[in-house]
């Protein structure tokens, strides 16, 4: 998820169409509302949940385009076809050890990465018996289906949607790309003798931050990821994610044989909670402008927090699933032959290989997206190594 740290500020200098505006109204006067039904202060947790998922107000359930050029942020898919190019070649890795397979994709964004992967594998001829997408936004579905329909027609019959993971078991590959970081985080201020929840509240009709004494549960959580990073300093914020665990087991429970793959950007808990990282990885995302306020723009922005790959992984064996894999989106891409996907892609066309090459440096280099964001692989009912984690084994760092 691409996006320039933009003072704020200047964001609220932007001027907003006729339709972003009374979309923020609606939204901003929904959660107000919220705020005063649960007696005046709302959990972060709840504040995020509600302004990225509420129903006709919410970011992802209104209708502006949220993905590429014309969007508030770029993610892989979207900056090239060789990501799904190559997320294809894993799953026909894990497809050939299988007796029949399907996909199930986790809030596909713009159905880009879902027609990638059907492509190559159509080349590939290992097409999955089904591709099902798990959206809840009922705008972001109609854009999938559009674009399928666009660029994969004849492919279109394959594709499902859903509004829950599958009931009857099935074999294959789930694959959620940029979607933990939307997960809903809580807030918190860590004192010497103290942990704070950092809720919302409203004042003078606006959004407002306001600290309550931590929970039982949170506060042994905050001691524990204290100890991960190497001890904080007093009045250190920082989030976490209390729902992942849950979240995980139920949309992966029904996959019986086969491997979950999570693309993302995030860290190892010892790095993510470091004592300098003292104001946590909260991010918002608007007209490709990044910003650490997620008051400024309710319902019209993305509101993300990087994930603790550490707590993944705990949820893989949760989930009864090997913890089979660990490494940068750079070294993932490059076990799973970008190189060769892009002279495949390219056909021999030059002027296709320069371009490709320039894409693939946003995706590779270090300073773009190639080593914040990561891969992580969980297998079920098999324990063979897989080509896209082979060249850098992070698990160790976990």
């Amino acid at each position: 998820m691409h996006g320039n740290d933009t003072p704020t500020a200047n964001l609220r200098e932007l001027e907003l169409d006729e339709a972003a505006a009374e979309q923020g109204r609606k939204a901003r006067d929904y959660l107000l509302e919220q705020i005063g039904a649960a007696g005046g202060w709302l959990s972060f947790e709840r504040f995020m949940d509600l302004a990225l998922y509420a129903p006709l107000v919410g970011y992802y359930s209104g209708g502006a385009q949220k993905f590429g050029v014309g969007g508030d942020f770029t993610t892989a898919p979207e900056i090239s076809s060789l990501f799904g190019a190559c997320v294809a070649v894993q799953c026909e890795e894990i497809f050939g050890r299988l007796n029949a397979a399907s996909i199930l994709e986790i809030g596909a964004g713009s159905g880009r990465l879902a027609a990638d992967v059907l492509g190559r594998l159509e080349s590939l001829r290992k097409l999955p018996e089904h591709y099902w997408i798990l959206e809840i936004s009922a705008d972001l579905r109609d854009r999938q289906r559009e674009y399928l329909a666009r660029h994969r027609p004849h492919l279109l019959e394959r594709v499902h949607w859903l509004d829950r993971p599958p009931e009857e078991p099935f074999d294959g590959v789930i694959l959620a790309n940029e979607v933990l970081d939307a997960l809903p985080v809580a807030r918190f201020r860590w004192h010497a003798d103290a942990v704070e929840e950092l809720g919302v509240v409203q004042s003078d009709g606006h959004f407002a931050w306001r600290e309550r004494p931590a929970g039982a549960a949170m506060a042994e959580n905050c001691r524990r990821l204290s100890r991960a990073g190497g001890g904080w300093d007093d009045g250190y914020v920082s989030e976490c994610c209390p729902r992942l665990a849950a979240w995980t087991w139920a949309v992966t429970r029904s996959l019986r044989n086969g491997a979950a793959l999570w693309f993302d950007y995030g860290l190892p808990r010892a790095q993510y909670y470091l004592p300098e990282r003292h104001d946590g990885t909260l991010r918002c995302h608007f007209r490709h402008r990044a910003h650490g306020d997620p008051f400024l723009w309710v319902g019209l922005q993305d509101i993300t927090a990087w994930v603790d790959f550490t707590l993944l992984a705990e949820a893989s064996r949760e989930c009864g699933f090997q913890l089979a894999g660990f490494t940068t989106q750079a070294h993932f891409l490059a076990g799973t032959g970008i190189d060769r996907e892009m002279q495949f892609i390219a056909a021999n066309d030059a002027h296709q290989v320069a371009r490709l090459a320039n894409q693939a440096r946003q995706l590779l280099l270090p300073g773009e997206m190639g080593e914040s964001f990561k891969a992580m692989a969980w297998l079920r009912g098999m324990d063979e190594p897989l080509r896209g984690f082979e060249f850098n084994d992070l698990r160790h760092t976990l």
